[in-house]
């Protein structure tokens, strides 16, 4: 690598750990007070493409860094090859929205009247606007939602008639798909709408779809676990989350406070992500928010991404049938070296995370608040103390600690929400909130059809001899001289 690459690279981590980057995001955006989003974002957008249009100019030869033949093969892990402006994802300090820790976001997004966790419509007002909303403007949100939320009849019969036996994300997967029927970005698209343009119907795609999500899910839910009972109707009196848990048939105070934080920091983990960047992607083809977010539905259902919090239960209710309810460090310590012969210990370890993820510290947080003394909060508890000191030990992987999923399934099992391959049709409704976000404004700044180059395993043999070969040759006459 040259000086000047390790220069840049170095300039590009540390802005990200000083939360220069935080300051570079929101640069442009003024705080407004307009309850409009659409309105606001009409005065945002312009200021925005002028940034980024002379940033494009003045730098557009400056080096980013060097792939790897490692890389490559590695699932292009640590390749800088995507701009994603919604969030950003730093080894150490974990996830920010718009530069806002999730802690900040905490603090500082409204919350429903008496509640302490923060609205989801609040979390999307950021990742659209860079702004953190005022009340005000989350209630717009809330009420734009409420008003959004029915669904056409085609949707409900085609989920009503699905065998019981397909899996939820399936389910999911295929409404969001149907959904596209109503699409106003493919009508304006096939009516030749100028470019300039396009946001605005990603906009409106995007709004109509995350209002009528949870109404999806939970008809999904009351058709597999709930002998297909209605899901009554949207309150327009109530927030987001608060219509999705009594959809879903829970109307524990707690459960909502939960089902709030769930769905706000399960909502984006920047662009690199599996249903991130599918959604990405797809959309990048000028597919509607509908196909773009259903392909990145199919990419959660994946056992590597939406699937690894069912897989941490399972891993939990084996290790109480083997060794009860409460197990000391010993015992547990061995069924952790037992697992570790056929497997990984689910819930640990991150691609990018090197230290705790911090969307497990504030379920940490919520279940020492509201239920301490759950046996199965106790166990994850005991697990948080003895598995990174077991995996450090070993000395083979790069971040000992836990995850999101490490927690989230325990939470909602403790509120009697026990079907597990539902959980991913949560993650899934959260993900939306990020994945279309960022696709308004992939709109907004004309991002072209994503295309990067493959190589073949000969091809990349042939590149990696001849660089060998020069430098080898390079070398000699050096010598030589």
């Amino acid at each position: 690598m040259s000086l000047a690459t390790r220069s840049v690279t170095r300039i590009f981590t540390s802005s990200i750990r000083t939360n220069n980057l935080a300051c570079v995001q929101s640069k442009c955006f003024s705080s407004t007070q307009a309850t409009d989003l659409k309105e606001v974002l009409k005065d945002l957008i312009p200021k925005e493409q002028k940034r980024v249009a002379e940033f494009k100019a003045k730098n557009k030869d400056v080096p980013l860094g060097q792939v790897t033949v490692d890389m490559i093969y590695g699932g292009m892990r640590g390749i800088k090859g995507l701009v994603y402006e919604t969030s950003v994802l730093d080894s150490n300090e974990g996830i920010r929205f718009r530069g806002k820790t999730i802690t900040e976001c905490q603090a500082e997004l409204p919350k429903a009247k008496g509640g302490d966790e923060p609205l989801p419509e609040g979390l999307f007002w950021l990742l659209v606007t860079s702004q953190v909303p005022t009340q005000q403007q989350v209630d717009w949100v809330t009420k734009e939602w409420n008003n959004r939320a029915d669904i056409p009849q085609h949707v409900v019969t085609m989920l009503n008639n699905f065998p019981a036996q397909l899996h939820p994300m399936s389910q999911l997967s295929a409404a969001i798909t149907v959904l596209n029927l109503g699409s106003k970005f493919a009508k304006a698209y096939s009516e030749g709408v100028p470019k300039s343009k396009y946001w605005e119907y990603a906009y409106e795609d995007s709004m109509d779809l995350i209002a009528k999500l949870p109404t999806i899910a939970a008809i999904i839910y009351r058709n597999l676990y709930r002998d297909g009972t209605a899901v009554g109707a949207i309150d327009s009196k109530k927030d987001w989350s608060w219509n999705f848990a009594t959809m879903l048939g829970y109307d524990n105070k707690q459960f909502v406070e939960l089902l709030r934080l769930y769905l706000t920091i399960h909502s984006d983990h920047e662009g690199g992500n599996v249903s991130a960047h599918t959604s990405h992607l797809v959309g990048s083809a000028l597919s509607d928010p509908y196909l773009s977010t259903a392909a990145a539905m199919n990419g959660l259902a994946g056992p590597l991404h939406g699937l690894a919090n069912q897989e941490v239960l399972i891993w939990i209710t084996k290790l109480v049938e083997k060794l009860g309810e409460t197990p000391n460090e010993e015992q547990i310590t061995q069924y952790i070296h037992d697992t570790l012969k056929t497997s990984v210990v689910p819930g640990y370890g991150h691609a990018v995370l090197r230290k705790t993820d911090p969307r497990y510290t504030c379920q940490r947080e919520f279940a020492l608040k509201h239920l301490p003394n759950d046996n199965m909060f106790k166990i994850v508890s005991q697990l948080y103390k003895v598995v990174p000191k077991v995996l450090g030990e070993l000395g083979k992987v790069k971040n000992p600690w836990p995850n999101v999923d490490a927690h989230s399934g325990v939470l909602l099992q403790h509120y009697g929400m026990k079907e597990m391959n539902y959980y991913t049709v949560l993650f899934g409704v959260s993900r939306a909130l990020g994945v279309l976000s960022q696709m308004i404004w992939s709109r907004a700044l004309g991002f072209p059809l994503e295309r990067p180059k493959s190589l073949s395993t000969d091809g990349l043999m042939a590149i990696v001899a001849g660089q060998k070969k020069a430098g080898t040759e390079a070398g000699q006459k050096t010598k030589a001289a």
